[in-house]
């Protein structure tokens, strides 16, 4: 017996027109969307580690769970953490392999099944459907539970949006609006308890640090929220639909050198952080019920 198992990174690209899209099939996110020479994703080389989670699917809970401790129907539950008084961060799926279940030309259907296990006892199917075309990118993310009990979770994805900033601090010269009203107060990105009123014409973001998990978000005649950043290479909007109710805003200040305020993580969010100790935006899915939430990214050049 001499057989291992396969070692080379496994992805999967769409190509429509000038946009390139890959997607990693270690996690199932979005490695890396560019159009013609511009990085509209910051994204990362195949088979590397990236740094913030970038592009990453985050299921069954996004953000921070503090101290990986939360209570369901009584039963107190204890997540992998990183260390004492480490929180657990962006759900279960990031290293985990995904398989294609579906592709055409121009669209791309990956899947996982989120096992039980200590922590959380629940068993999910969940997929990823990316829809490219020349200037747009369309992203629906779907869960299903398949397990036998009613199934508690949150939802999130993780892109850093480029829009020309090659060097650390560069996103400062880009223009941001976020239509949110409220912000949630966060020490740690943690929730202390209150609330405080957000003004998302943020204009040129500067020195500004943001790390902000926001909602009440203000919506167009559609139904769907907007936010905006523009560049020196072009614009990009980034738009959600009415089941991402939560965002969060992250200028990569904490990042490793080299990677620090280059971009901007917008990441669609179901729940704010610690949702499934707090719960606050949950979502509970009776068995053989589905979710889905879908949000896009268009991009114009200067």
């Amino acid at each position: 017996m001499t057989a291992w198992p396969p070692t080379e990174p496994t992805g999967v690209e769409l190509v429509s027109g000038d946009a390139r899209l890959a997607v990693d099939l270690r996690g199932g996110g979005l490695r890396a969307l560019t159009v013609g020479e511009w990085e509209v994703l910051d994204g990362y080389p195949a088979g590397s580690v990236p740094a913030g989670r970038r592009g990453g699917v985050l299921l069954p809970w996004p953000n921070r769970l503090r101290d990986g401790r939360w209570t369901w129907e009584g039963r107190q539950l204890q997540l992998d953490t990183a260390g004492p008084d480490k929180p657990a961060a962006h759900g279960l799926v990031t290293w985990q392999q995904w398989s294609v279940l579906a592709r055409h030309s121009d669209a791309l259907t990956v899947g996982t099944v989120v096992e039980a296990r200590p922590g959380y006892p629940f068993r999910l199917a969940a997929a990823v459907d990316t829809h490219l075309t020349p200037d747009r990118l369309t992203v629906t993310v779907r869960v299903r539970n398949a397990g036998d009990r009613p199934a508690p979770l949150g939802a999130g994805m993780h892109p850093y949006l480029s829009v020309g900033a090659t060097r650390d601090g560069g996103i400062g010269d880009a223009e941001l609006t976020v239509p949110a009203r409220t912000a949630l107060d966060l020490d740690g990105g943690l929730p202390t308890g209150g609330r405080r009123p957000f003004d998302g014409a943020v204009g040129r973001i500067g020195d500004r640090a943001l790390d902000d998990a926001v909602t009440d978000l203000v919506r167009d005649g559609d139904g769907w929220a907007r936010v905006s950043l523009r560049g020196p290479v072009g614009a990009l909007e980034l738009a959600v639909d009415g089941a991402w109710p939560w965002l969060q805003v992250y200028s990569g200040d904490t990042l490793p050198e080299g990677q620090r305020r280059r971009s901007l993580a917008v990441e669609p969010m179901t729940c704010p952080p610690n949702a499934l100790a707090d719960g606050v935006d949950l979502v509970v899915l009776d068995p053989g019920e589905s979710w889905s939430g879908t949000w896009t990214l268009t991009w114009t050049a200067a």
